[in-house]
């Protein structure tokens, strides 16, 4: 089954900048739509962006369009979350989550099939 592997959390200032990536293997990641989701402490996981399999279309959580950039990059079998202007309210633990479906959905979750582990992103000063 489809392996996902996140990297690129960690601490930062309020206003500053993160760029997540998430790792595929075991399949090829072009054919499945790709969703970032976050779980904040004591909060359900929401989808905070997602792209169709072949990155044509992308959505975002209100909470984060304009701030926040979802990529692939189909021939390194990679999918990348740019996150700027970072708040307090944006620390969570942030996974990535595959859909075999080319089509993009901001949820609900158990739309997603495929997990990875997770990367913590905390913003504090």
């Amino acid at each position: 089954q489809l392996q996902l592997v996140e990297s690129g959390g960690g601490l930062v200032q309020p206003g500053g900048s993160l760029r997540l990536s998430c790792a595929a293997s075991r399949f090829t990641l072009r054919y499945f739509a790709i969703g970032w989701v976050r779980q904040a402490p004591g909060k359900e996981r929401e989808v905070v962006s997602c792209i169709t399999s072949s990155g044509d279309s992308t959505n975002y959580a209100d909470s984060v369009n304009g701030r926040f950039t979802i990529s692939r990059d189909n021939a390194n079998n990679t999918a990348y979350l740019q996150m700027n202007s970072l708040k307090p309210e944006d620390t969570a633990v942030y996974y990535c989550a595959g859909r075999s479906r080319s089509s993009c959905v901001m949820g609900p979750v158990t739309l997603y099939d495929y997990w990875g582990q997770g990367t913590q992103v905390t913003v504090s000063s």
